[in-house]
């Protein structure tokens, strides 16, 4: 189904639910297309294709909202599909806040190219992708005959959606995703199997690191950890892995949004204009980075997509206010959730940093542990290497840290 046609499905769609006596709907039409491979011991392991296509169906009744999903979308189905799912919201309790947002949020100009798709996606030959996934593997395995295993993969994604509100709002996108790298295993003599991983992430195939960086990377992390060890247990300095630093992050967001907010689960609440943390931390929304993972122009209730200083030098300045939440609270709405999430950089590079930590852990992963949104405590298993004096000493684990 191309464009033209899910748009006049949609737009039928929603007319008919409007007939059948819903207030407002929503409508949104989907197709996707994924693919994952597998490569270990020099086989190819898993070879994974699914494509899919659906409908999504919003309806709003007398402040009443149910939400419907269908792969059908043969119209006759569809009629059958919608008469229901509209007769069915009449029994719901009634939310006084349940209605779709403002249309002066809604984007005005949609035709900012954020390059979210690769033009060549559809000329990716399958051989290329099992090629690249073994090409990893030999790499990782070459480095060390300490490697006992290496697990590559690659895979891709493509989707196209069109979504249309029935007080004024169509929007399409449409984007692809590229992933590949490997999990290594190494044996450590003292009885020990530590792993590690490297596996990005792009927007477009020609951006992915070529297989030698993957493999070898992989490879190169994990057999760092051989000799690894728990230490004493004290006040360190710590430094955090930028590809890890979204788990600590993840606090913030969660503890941001107008949901938690609402429901008093947030150690965030009132704190609009005061100072949360240190005055080295700026943390921006961005859902205007070409190429960006979590690029966009509108969110997922239609509001226009803006760039917001959330933490502006440890002063918190935004929420994540979507339009439902936004509505108990009160609160203009901003975005129902996060987009690209943007660190100011600092002065410094990693190796001055390192540098200045006479006793400290360079945290380079996270295993498990909890965080709490209403009070910002948190404990999180930890692996990485033990800094003394300015200088990676040795790997260690089995480590907690907590606040």
């Amino acid at each position: 189904m191309d464009n033209k046609k899910r748009l006049e499905l949609a737009d039928w769609s929603i007319k008919y639910s409007l007939k059948c006596g819903a207030d407002e709907s929503v409508v949104s039409i989907y197709n996707s297309r994924d693919i994952e491979i597998e490569y270990r011991n020099k086989k190819l392991e898993k070879l994974q294709e699914s494509t899919q296509n659906g409908l999504n169906l919003q309806v709003y009744l007398n402040h009443k909202y149910s939400s419907h999903s269908t792969n059908d979308l043969r119209k006759d189905s569809l009629t059958k599909f919608i008469e229901e799912a509209v007769a069915g919201t009449k029994y719901l309790t009634t939310d006084k806040f349940r209605s779709l947002v403002d249309p002066s949020y809604y984007p005005t100009n949609l035709a900012l190219d954020l390059k979210l798709r690769d033009e060549s996606y559809e000329k990716i030959d399958s051989a290329d992708r099992v090629k690249l996934a073994s090409q990893i593997e030999e790499a990782a395995m070459a480095v060390s005959d300490q490697i006992i295993s290496s697990t590559s993969s690659y895979s891709d994604s493509f989707y196209e959606t069109t979504r249309i509100h029935s007080n004024g709002f169509t929007g399409e996108s449409k984007g692809t995703s590229f992933s590949a790298g490997a999990e290594v295993t190494v044996n450590d003599s003292g009885g020990g199997r530590p792993e590690d991983y490297c596996f990005v992430t792009t927007r477009l195939r020609n951006e992915i690191p070529s297989a030698e960086y993957l493999g070898k990377e992989a490879a190169q992390r994990a057999l760092r950890k051989i000799g690894q060890k728990k230490i004493e247990s004290g006040k360190y300095q710590m430094l955090v892995e930028n590809r890890v630093s979204a788990r600590l992050l993840g606090m913030f967001s969660g503890a941001m949004t107008a949901r938690s907010i609402q429901q008093k689960s947030s150690f965030l609440d009132g704190m609009l204009g005061k100072k949360i943390a240190s005055e080295k931390l700026t943390l921006i929304d961005d859902p205007f980075i070409v190429k960006g993972l979590g690029s966009r122009l509108y969110d997922g209730d239609g509001i226009a997509a803006k760039k917001r200083v959330m933490i502006d030098k440890g002063v918190l300045k935004n929420y994540f206010i979507d339009n439902y939440y936004g509505k108990k609270l009160g609160l203009e709405p901003t975005t129902s959730s996060p987009s690209n999430i943007v660190l100011e950089y600092g002065t410094k590079s990693f190796e001055q940093l390192l540098k200045e930590v006479s006793k400290g852990i360079l945290v380079t992963g996270f295993i498990g542990g909890n965080s709490n949104t209403t009070t910002g405590d948190f404990s999180f298993g930890i692996i990485g290497m033990l800094i003394e004096n300015g200088e990676i000493i040795k790997s260690v684990n089995e480590m907690n840290i907590s606040f």
